[in-house]
This record gives structure tokens, C-alpha cells and sequence, in this order.
């Protein structure tokens, strides 16, 4: 009697903590199943990356869970679907539910990308803040340019911003949102390598590459 008892004791424990794993995990983060706007979040920036192809829709079905494993696995982030505050701050946003956290972002590769961006294109429309930054990232993992951000950032002449100083103003959040977009694979430009305002650009060689895209006052080529 008393192994029976055990037995049907052990398994309400485990149907009672198989019940409560979804609640455990809702008090984490944002997984399968969760509705709303918080997941619409989530699928706005997986979409803008190529992570996602569905609906935005507000539903953490199975799309949304394989985008967001990918995602995290590519940032180097647990591949459990759930975006709980690390998953948040890499993905840029602030959920509703207080499950996300920010960044921090006064150093490393986002607050340099950030300053960069912020002084090449401040006032820009933000596609083509997130474009400045994609073009930093095109050279960086191009043969013909330095291979990190700060090396791309700093060679001689590369950027205005950085010959008239302008790369130490502060940047304000919406360079870091777009250097944190950049980064995470957004790249408005297709994979541009340069890019130049065509009403004060004096370069001849720049003023005769073959322009792609044009975003605000930028032309990128």
C-alpha cells in the first residue's frame, strides 16, 4: 500500500510540474503560445532580419518559435524560444510584460557603431541611419577593409564624422536602435560597401560608382 501510494504521489508531482513549466517560462519571457502586442514586437524585428516570413500577428505559434531560435543562435544566445531579457535587448525592444530588459549600450560595438552612425546621420530617415551602420558591417567582413567595426570606423579618411570629430557627440537611442539593427542583419542597402550625399560629394572615383539606392540624402553604391 504504502509504494502505491508512492508511486501515485510521485506522479501528481509530475503532472503538477509539467502544468506548471508554461507558467514558469510566461514568468521569463515570451514563448509559444503567448498572444498580443508584445509578440507582435518580436515579429516586426525577426521579419526586418529575414528570420521570419509569417504574419505579424500577435501569435507565438510555430513560426515565430523557429525564427526565434535561429535568432538567438546566431547571437550567440540560449536556443530555447523564449525571448526573455537577454533575447530582448539583443532583439532592441522593451516588452510591455516587463519580461525584457535594455541594453547596455555606453560601450563596445554598439555605442561605436551608434557614434558613427549618429555623426554621418543624424536627422536621417531611419532606414538610412540602420543603412550607415550595415555599410560599417558590409566593410568589416569585406577583404579590402579592416575586419572589425572600430578598424572600419577609424581608417584614414573612411568617414567625415570621424575626420571633423564629429564621431565623439553622443549618440541618442535612435542610433543605438539602428546600430543595434544593423547588427543584428538588417541591411537596408543589399550590401553596399560606400555611400555619399550627392550635393557636397567632390570624389570623382565616389561620384562614379554605379548607385543603388538612394535613402534621404545618402546615395549608396
Amino acid at each position: 500500500m504504502n509504494r502505491a501510494k508512492t508511486k501515485r504521489t510521485a506522479l501528481a508531482l509530475m503532472l503538477a510540474l509539467l502544468l506548471l513549466v508554461p507558467v514558469l517560462a510566461g514568468a521569463v519571457g515570451i514563448s509559444y503560445g503567448a498572444r498580443g502586442d508584445d509578440v507582435k514586437k518580436i515579429q516586426t524585428r525577426l521579419k526586418q532580419w529575414g528570420f521570419y516570413k509569417g504574419s505579424v500577428d500577435g501569435i507565438f505559434g510555430s513560426g515565430t518559435l523557429a525564427a526565434v531560435k535561429a535568432f538567438q543562435r546566431k547571437n550567440g544566445l540560449t536556443a530555447d524560444g523564449i525571448v526573455g531579457p537577454k533575447t530582448a535587448a539583443a532583439m532592441g525592444i522593451t516588452l510591455s510584460s516587463g519580461s525584457g530588459s535594455s541594453a547596455n549600450t555606453s560601450t563596445g560595438d554598439v555605442y561605436l557603431l551608434a557614434r558613427i552612425i549618429y555623426g554621418e546621420a543624424r536627422g536621417e530617415p531611419y532606414k538610412g541611419q540602420v543603412a550607415i551602420g550595415a555599410v560599417v558591417l558590409n566593410r568589416v567582413r569585406s577583404a579590402s577593409f579592416p575586419n572589425t567595426i572600430a578598424g572600419v570606423i577609424y581608417q584614414r579618411g573612411a568617414f567625415d564624422a570621424v575626420t571633423d570629430g564629429q564621431i565623439n557627440l553622443a549618440p541618442n537611442e535612435t542610433a543605438v536602435r539602428a546600430a543595434r539593427d544593423a547588427l543584428n542583419g538588417w541591411d537596408p542597402t543589399g550590401g553596399c560597401l560606400f555611400y555619399y550625399n550627392p550635393r557636397t560629394a567632390t570624389s570623382r572615383w565616389m561620384l562614379s560608382r554605379p548607385v543603388l539606392l538612394v535613402i534621404g540624402n545618402h546615395a549608396f553604391c
